[in-house]
């Protein structure tokens, strides 16, 4: 976090990037693409049955997670 960065009053996560993302002075689009993106990362790994927070994640899922797009959703690199 950049200094002068105002603390995140919020405990759950999406109010979170929605905190920061305002913070930043995103427009209201970007801020629901950024929450799209992140409820569709959680649920792409809990896919299982088995949820777990990002704080609990690493670059091992955040890999898996861009590989998936890039191959399977042809999404560009």
């Amino acid at each position: 976090m950049k200094p002068g960065t105002p603390a995140l009053q919020s405990v759950r996560l999406l109010d979170q990037v929605r905190e920061r993302v305002r913070c930043l002075h995103y427009s209201l689009s970007t801020e629901k693409v950024y929450l799209y993106w992140v409820r569709f990362f959680i649920r792409w790994h809990g896919r299982g049955g088995q949820m777990k927070h990002p704080r609990a994640m690493g670059a091992a899922e955040v890999e898996a997670f861009l590989s998936m797009l890039a191959t399977e959703r042809k999404v560009s690199a």
